[in-house]
């Protein structure tokens, strides 16, 4: 919605606010940040606006729920300048972003197709894990040795993430690594390693931690796929909902393109 003008009439920043559910406060760092092209003056000081300010308004807020805020302003930032090359790499970046969580929550599925069989059987063979997590997790049994597993450092490189965050999620409930008896160093075994992927794949997708935990504690439970169903359902929903509002406002910003030319 929002205001539509013919050319050559003229807006107050309260009109161009009103129209569009703004303040006129934030029509000004619109166009302080660069998001509006610059505003006429009257003879006496005032801003005044025109049907290419709406336009450039109306684009900014249909950009922003596919691209973000910040990207939304830079790319507006960009063809006010002049530099719609730019503009387009940014847009294709978030295009690039959404491909790529798609992917992500590809393989949050597959590595939960992964938890059935391994959950459904029971504890592993060493005995460290069963369907819940284990109470004082990270004593681990005397037996315990770094070839039944892998250390944090290892497991933080093969994820990209820093040890800290492992450690985090330890905390957290998300993995529960026993402890090596000669060093007292954590070892993760492949059921660590598996729920620390499937962590690092939902927190991709926007999950947090308080979030994640009750998931992995369910799917391991349940042995199976179902407790994460509705979450799923959810995900999928938010990237459609988000590939279709970068269909809307690339519609408005190629409007706006043209008004500019």
């Amino acid at each position: 919605m929002g205001t539509k003008l013919q050319n050559g009439e003229r807006l107050r920043p309260v009109d161009l606010a009103r129209g569009h559910g703004l303040s006129t406060q934030a029509v000004r760092n619109y166009e302080e940040a660069g998001i509006l092209p610059a505003a006429g003056r009257t003879p006496h000081g005032y801003r005044t606006y025109t049907s290419l300010h709406a336009g450039a308004l109306r684009a900014f807020l249909a950009l922003v729920p596919g691209h973000g805020h910040r990207t939304a302003a830079s790319i507006m930032r960009a063809v006010n300048e002049g530099a719609t090359e730019e503009a387009f790499r940014l847009i294709d970046e978030s295009h690039a972003q959404l491909l790529d969580d798609r992917r992500t929550l590809r393989a949050v599925e597959n590595a939960l197709r992964d938890l059935g069989p391994a959950t459904a059987s029971g504890p592993d063979p060493g005995g460290e894990r069963g369907t819940a997590p284990r109470p004082g997790a990270g004593t681990g049994p005397a037996s315990a040795s770094p070839a039944g597993g892998t250390f944090i450092g290892p497991l933080a490189v093969k994820l990209g993430i820093r040890p800290a965050t492992l450690r985090k999620w330890e905390r957290a409930g998300l993995v529960c690594p026993r402890r090596d008896p000669l060093t007292g160093y954590r070892v993760y075994d492949e059921a660590d390693v598996r729920d620390a992927r499937l962590a690092h794949q939902l927190r991709r997708g926007g999950y947090l931690l308080e979030q994640i935990a009750p998931l992995i504690a369910q799917v391991r439970a349940a042995g199976g796929l179902e407790p994460l169903e509705a979450a799923l359902r959810d995900w999928h929903g938010r990237l459609a909902a988000r590939g279709r509002a970068m269909l809307t406002g690339a519609a408005e910003l190629e409007a706006y393109l043209r008004e500019r030319e």
